[in-house]
């Protein structure tokens, strides 16, 4: 049985544990990250992960100590505006529409849109180029025992990794979690996401769309020109049942159906991929740490996709438990500094996990009276200048001033 030391284990090779991979490298660390899956890197590959990722200002710091940002610039579409769309009326054609625009708070947009799996295909590049980082596909976790040194993990493989840090980066059924005893608390909706790409005859202009009307959000996000036509990527939360209908539906009636949805504001959607159904949950974990064990990402929460908080949160978690790392690197994975990275971070988490869920369960809501209200509260927030500009800093995580 073949045994390694290693100073940082990660268990999970998505997104969020490929940047933690590429930061701890970048950062002198020697670094191990599994992933039972290998990533799928090509848009039209069995698995492909077609959902995008707006990384919001405060990520992009992360990204460039990582050595991402200049693999990824070129593909980035720049988010300038964040558009609101209240269609709660008779018919789904817009009724109220309130524009958050970046230039209120900086000379940058509020972030940059790119193809989930792009950024695999980028991030497994990038992990080739750290030779203190090995990216091991097709190997997860078995086991996990730790100790006040250190964490002895057993992998698939039959391979005995001894770490000082061990970051769970497994995903909300997190098996590292799981295996050092930390409880979850979740909240159901009974929702799904649909998740594709369409073309559309009018320009975008780099605005980030959020249409309100029932069942959740529908989300246009700028993506760059596809075959000479403006392209965005969508995310479509709908009532379970009524999102696998749509899932099923004949091609041209679901871009009949998706152009209404969208009240036609880019003009007829022409379906461009295929389309991804994925679950809606939150979840936070009881605590973010264990014994020689930090959770980021999904382990650690989950929410629905509001307001592109979700990975951006995770590369939060990642760039405060490597200040941490980096200011006690001989002490990286004690237990002083896992109960201060838990005190930092899961406080701000939980607040943001319950504020989402409130937005999602308010978006979700069909009644007349519900949609009346809701129309209000936009109009509302969005007349006072301070309040406005503290939804955006809070929406980016950036903390006020």
């Amino acid at each position: 049985m073949t045994r390694i030391s290693k100073d940082v284990l990660i268990s999970g090779g998505g997104v969020a544990g490929m940047t933690a991979a590429a930061a701890f490298g970048s950062a002198g660390f020697s670094v191990l990250c599994v992933d039972p899956a290998p990533p799928v890197t090509e848009e039209t590959a069995d698995g492909a992960d077609l959902r995008t990722t707006a990384f919001l200002q405060p990520s992009l710091k992360v990204l460039k100590d990582a050595g991402l940002w200049d693999r990824l610039a070129p593909y980035a579409t720049e988010l300038q505006t964040m558009r609101i769309v209240d269609a709660g009326g008779k018919t789904p054609a817009p009724r109220i529409t309130r524009d958050f625009n970046a230039s209120d708070l900086s000379e940058q947009p509020f972030g940059w849109n790119l193809p989930n799996w792009l950024l695999r295909r980028e991030m497994v590049a990038r992990l080739t180029e750290l030779p203190n980082v090995e990216f091991r596909t097709g190997v997860g976790t078995k086991s996990v025992l730790t100790r006040d040194v250190e964490a002895l993990v057993t992998l698939t493989d039959g391979t005995r990794v001894s770490a000082k840090l061990l970051i769970a980066a497994d995903g909300r059924n997190s098996p590292v979690r799981e295996a050092v005893g930390i409880g979850v608390r979740t909240m159901r909706y009974g929702q799904k996401a649909l998740a594709f790409a369409v073309t559309h005859p009018e320009p975008h202009h780099n605005v980030s769309t959020e249409i309100h009307r029932s069942g959740g959000p529908f989300t246009l996000v700028p993506l760059p020109d596809r075959d000479g036509k403006p392209c965005s990527a969508i995310v479509w939360m709908e009532h379970g049942p009524e999102a696998l209908r749509l899932a099923s539906m004949p091609e041209a009636e679901f871009n009949a159906e998706m152009t209404a949805r969208s009240g036609a504001i880019y003009g007829p959607l022409n379906l461009v991929t295929r389309r991804t159904v994925w679950p809606i949950i939150s979840q936070i974990a009881e605590r973010f740490h264990d014994e020689r064990t930090a959770l980021i990402a999904e382990a650690a929460h989950v929410v629905p996709p509001i307001g592109a908080q979700g990975l951006n949160m995770s590369l939060a978690d990642t760039r405060v438990l490597l200040e941490l790392s980096r200011a006690a690197p001989a002490d990286i994975g004690n237990d002083r500094m896992l109960e201060l990275y838990n005190r930092r971070r899961r406080p701000e988490v939980l607040a943001r996990v319950t504020g989402i869920d409130m937005l999602n369960r308010v978006s979700m809501r069909g009644e007349p009276v519900a949609r009346d209200l809701r129309a209000a509260g936009i109009a509302g927030l969005y007349s006072l200048a301070p309040v406005r500009k503290t939804l955006m800093r809070a929406g980016m995580g950036v903390r006020p001033v």
